[in-house]
């Protein structure tokens, strides 16, 4: 006979307590604590029971005995383990494969996660309609008919793609295994119940439940399963962060939607890199994968503005060029504005003052203004030579030329710090057709300039860029 109690989960740990309590006892989060029914069965309080004297073996220092382990997993030495190589679903999106590490990994699980609107469900709709494989499309949120809407707007093969609309885990389960799909996508996780919970969908006992059964069917099978997460206004997904624990990779779809464009970060990869991304942009058809990301950024750039500067910055582990915006001008109400887009608004504070302490340019009572084109959000460290390069041109009135790209770090005592993988970023702008890069003079160590067909100029100090450019 099944047993009912009262228990109060943590919306952000996943923790469980007897009571409800303003703070939660495990992550130490306020007003996190829900109250929900726990239905357990005589045999899963039995099997809570059962201990270490249960098995057949007595334990360390002890001769008590019990029945037989039964056939299962062994302990096995490591150097007997043979590894095999994994043979990966390489999917038509070449931004996901190089996001997951090369392809889909068979039996694995990938957690989707993003704002509402941002693209989650085209993407992995579109992923389904191409990939040439037999794909069940299970949502929770939307009927077939939308679905299909949807679908003949994208374009694609129709025939290998099943939809199920179904939020039942039982019957999802049991449908999946009659399909034998070879990839299975779950639209998504909140909505999803399973009858072994008394409670309602999206509530952490729910997720947790549904997502440790879609765990052991994904092993068990080797289908790999992608799941669509919904996120809290906080930006962090929602439901426990057991959640996060349980899945193989962790991605984050990531973008303004004033803009074109979309980020697919990697958060967690059991089966890759965690510094690779992937780049789109959003069309009337569909999401468009975007080779080669730096000609799209640039392509708007007039050569007669001052103001402007190109930064050769590192996205992951993807080289880029992006156009840095800076506008100076005279504060009308006396009190000067500071405003950033796309930048840490302190961080610029500190390279005002950086310059105007070192390069000798007052700008206390100057507006400044300061965008990253294209929507994007930048915390590359060298962005902090162009952001500068771009302020002192606005400030100047002066034009810097087209063909040069920076590439520093700026420190408080005004010098210009070495940055991390400097060889892709000029290789980078070489290859955009760039004349002239200026990095910071500690780079230089083990860098040939002659392998480059772009000029490699060294500077040390926030004065010495100035000079370079403007004296």
């Amino acid at each position: 006979m099944a047993k009912t109690k009262i228990a109060f989960f943590c919306r952000s740990c996943g923790a469980e307590s007897p009571k409800w309590m303003g703070q939660c006892p495990s992550c130490r989060e306020w007003n996190t604590l829900i109250e929900e029914k726990v239905v357990k069965t005589k045999n899963e309080r039995l099997d809570n029971k059962t201990d270490w004297r249960s098995v057949n073996d007595s334990p360390p220092g002890g001769n008590s005995g019990g029945g037989p382990v039964g056939k299962g997993p062994r302990p096995i030495q490591l150097e007997r383990v043979v590894a095999g190589d994994v043979n990966r679903l390489e999917s038509p999106d070449r931004e996901l494969n190089r996001v997951l590490g090369g392809g889909i990994v068979p039996g694995s699980i990938v957690l989707f996660g993003g704002q509402p609107g941002i693209g989650k469900s085209t993407l992995l709709l579109q992923l389904a309609l191409r990939l040439g494989r037999k794909v069940l499309y299970v949502s929770g949120e939307e009927s077939e008919q939308q679905i299909k809407m949807r679908a003949d707007r994208l374009g694609g093969d129709k025939t290998q793609c099943y939809l199920l609309t179904e939020t039942n885990t039982n019957k999802l389960l049991q449908h999946a295994a009659e399909v034998k799909p070879e990839l299975l996508i779950i639209d998504s996780i909140q909505t999803l119940a399973s009858p072994h919970v008394d409670s309602m969908a999206g509530t952490v006992s729910q997720v947790r439940e549904c997502a440790a059964e879609l765990q052991r069917f994904a092993k068990e099978s080797g289908i790999p399963t992608f799941i669509i997460g919904h996120i809290t206004k906080e930006g962090s997904i929602a439901g426990p962060k057991l959640l996060e624990h349980i899945v193989d990779a962790v991605l984050q779809f990531e973008g303004d939607r004033n803009y074109t464009y979309r980020i697919l970060r990697t958060l967690k990869n059991r089966f890759g890199s965690t510094d690779e991304l992937g780049i789109y942009q959003m069309e009337a058809t569909g999401l468009r994968e975007v080779s080669n990301p730096s000609e799209l950024l640039l392509s708007e750039r007039d050569e007669d503005l001052s103001g402007s500067a190109v930064c050769a910055t590192l996205e992951g582990m993807r080289p880029m060029l992006i156009e840095v915006q800076g506008l100076v001008s005279t504060a009308v109400y006396g009190n000067p504005q500071r405003t950033a887009t796309g930048f840490d608004l302190k961080r610029l504070n500190m390279l005002l003052a950086v310059v105007e302490k070192r390069a000798g340019l007052p700008l206390g009572n100057q507006d400044v203004f300061l965008n990253i084109a294209g929507g994007l959000k930048v915390d590359d460290p060298a962005i902090d030579m162009p952001i500068i390069a771009a302020l002192l041109s606005s400030a100047m009135d002066v034009t810097i030329s087209p063909e040069i790209a920076f590439a520093g770090e700026v420190g408080l005592s005004g010098e210009i710090r070495a940055v991390t993988r400097i060889e892709q970023r000029i290789q980078e702008a070489d290859r955009l057709g760039f004349k002239s890069i200026y990095v910071s003079k500690y780079n230089t160590k083990g860098l040939d300039p002659d392998r480059y067909g772009i000029r490699i100029i060294t500077l040390a100090t926030v004065r010495e860029l100035y000079e370079a450019l403007f004296a």
